[in-house]
């Protein structure tokens, strides 16, 4: 059972089969080591840069966030992963292992690209940094840095990786926000939707109290549900994959806008403006929407 000083209960889980594109929202998961299983399995690769294709290279990649990604079956934990089917904006349906998925795929984007199951030893991005003032420590305004992610990142800051090479994550396995943070966003800058969606998170906490209360889990324990266990990491830095439109949300730069004048976190010696946290899988196990969440 959950232990230690309640804080609330998972409000929603999510999981992202092919990195940035739209994923599921799911009742339950399998909490593993590696994260929610499943979770960024795929990636898009460009063969002319070998690069891993994100929304985060805009220019590149539009549309990436509105193609959505599901499992044709549900993951078992002790099984090969099943098949992931892709749906496009523009109607066409391809399924992965299929001799027409890289196809369709790159008859959308107009490049040459593959779904690939895992990332190059040198994993890396093409990242757009917005307008906005603060938001990059570095001072990138309006221009596109390539970025090493992954493991990758890891090993060119000459630190342990809290990820396995060949893995399409950002940084780390799982992510958590509260609503209390997209509630305080919202009150600041009602204007705009802070839906959960342009944060992509894997577990969305409710209940936690008021304001942007995951900045305390940094460096705590948290406990979800019958036996799953996470240390919370950092705090999340955001980026433009925040403005960006997908479905019915706009594009939208005061969303990281916002987070600059109101929740700038040290991560790494610099600032950056941060929503939720990432943490590492302690003790696996099954989570469920309505579990209690504890630290």
């Amino acid at each position: 059972m959950t232990t230690g000083s309640l804080v609330g209960s998972v409000a929603a889980l999510w999981r992202f089969p092919v990195k940035s594109m739209g994923g599921e929202r799911l009742d339950h998961a399998d909490l593993t080591r590696r994260g929610i299983l499943g979770d960024r399995t795929f990636a898009l690769i460009d063969r002319s840069t070998g690069k891993v294709a994100s929304a985060k290279s805009v220019r590149l990649f539009p549309g990436l966030l509105d193609c959505r990604a599901t499992f044709v079956s549900p993951p078992k934990a002790d099984r090969e992963l099943p098949p992931v089917r892709v749906a496009l904006p523009n109607g066409k349906v391809a399924t992965s292992g299929s001799t027409e998925m890289d196809d369709v795929l790159s008859a959308f984007f107009g490049r040459d690209v593959t779904l690939a199951r895992a990332a190059p030893d040198d994993f890396s991005i093409d990242q757009y940094h917005p307008d906005v003032e603060n938001a990059d420590p570095a001072g990138h305004r309006n221009t596109v840095v390539e970025q090493k992610l992954g493991s990758a990142f890891f090993a060119e800051a000459g630190l342990p990786s809290p990820v396995p090479v060949g893995a399409f994550f950002d940084l780390f396995p799982l992510s958590l926000l509260t609503t209390s943070t997209l509630t305080q966003l919202t009150e600041i800058r009602p204007q705009s939707l802070f839906d959960e969606r342009r944060f992509r998170m894997n577990v969305i906490v409710g209940g936690a109290g008021s304001g942007f209360v995951e900045n305390g889990w940094v460096n705590q324990e948290v406990a979800i549900g019958e036996t799953a266990k996470l240390r919370v990491a950092m705090a999340d830095p955001r980026c433009v994959m925040t403005t960006l439109a997908q479905s019915e949300l706009p594009s939208d730069l005061e969303v990281l806008r916002t987070l600059t004048r109101c929740n700038m976190m040290p991560v790494g010696g610099a600032q950056y403006p941060c929503a939720g946290v990432y943490a590492v899988v302690a003790a696996p196990g099954a989570v469920r929407v309505g579990d209690q969440v504890a630290i």
